[in-house]
């Protein structure tokens, strides 16, 4: 396919995270056009916008920025102005929402949403939860967690558990073992949200060889074999109906997709939990 290109020039007086989420999750809607992406963070002076300036002036393109300093803002949309840059300040409508419902002004508080809060605590304390307990390791305290995943080999649910994470959710992951009893802390747990995560035999095939194949492994066990493959999503699947473990089938999910549903589910769980 033929691939057209274009520069994007994402200034931010914070880290740019919003920019490159926004900017990707636009950039994704069209096929074969890709972004030469220009990240300039921490804007905070004219000296660090000079150097965003220049990158614009030596390589014109769409421009996009969260400025809450106004100077800043408008030295940056003159320059736009004079290289024909389509500039785009993302912030700008919601506040401007948000001023007219509250009917109150915002204050310019760069990288406020990344202040060491209470909240940010919570999200690196579910980090080190969600790693101590990855893959079924320390089980004795899984009653701590917020939510367990549980699945065969290759559902994503390292992956899943450590986006989780990051939304402040401490989640462990307690793999499927073909032939393994089920761990009792496991079907003993009260708090926790357990979610079964499934997916097609043919999906998990795929990623078991292509696994096997980064660690130049050749192995033709059960472990790539689509029948023993069925067999475990579906005794999976049967423990789960057993313990009344709501599944989701990750088959065509992306990670941010099953944490979605997830956190559906753990929102549910929790008026639950309280109720009971």
């Amino acid at each position: 396919m033929n691939r057209s290109f274009f520069h994007l020039h994402l200034v931010s007086d914070s880290t740019g995270e919003t920019l490159i989420a926004v900017s990707r999750a636009v950039s994704a809607q069209y096929e074969g056009v890709a972004a030469i992406e220009h990240v300039y963070p921490l804007v905070r002076s004219r000296q660090q916008l000079d150097r965003a300036i220049g990158g614009i002036q030596a390589a014109p393109g769409m421009v996009l920025y969260t400025l809450v300093d106004v100077e800043l803002a408008m030295a940056l949309e003159e320059v736009c102005r004079e290289t024909s840059s389509p500039c785009l300040s993302v912030l700008a409508p919601v506040v401007n929402m948000f001023q007219s419902y509250l009917g109150a002004s915002s204050q310019a508080r760069p990288g406020a949403q990344h202040v060491l809060n209470a909240e940010y605590f919570k999200r690196i304390d579910a980090m080190n939860y969600t790693l101590l307990h990855d893959d079924g390791q320390l089980q004795e305290d899984l009653d701590e967690a917020d939510v367990v995943l549980f699945g065969v080999s290759r559902t994503s649910k390292t992956p899943t558990g450590i986006y989780l994470a990051n939304r402040g959710i401490k989640t462990a992951n307690v793999p499927y073992v073909p032939g393994a009893p089920l761990p009792a802390k496991l079907e003993n747990v009260r708090r926790p949200l357990v979610v079964g995560l499934v997916a097609s035999a043919e999906r998990i095939v795929q990623i078991r060889q292509n696994r096997l194949l980064s660690l130049n492994a050749n192995d033709r066990s059960s472990y790539v074999d689509r029948e023993a493959v069925s067999e475990e999503i579906s005794e999976s699947r049967r423990i789960c109906m057993r313990n009344r473990w709501p599944v989701i089938d990750v088959t065509r999910r992306s990670i941010e997709e099953t944490a979605a549903a997830i956190l559906d589910l753990y929102r549910e769980h929790q008026f639950t939990f309280i109720a009971t």
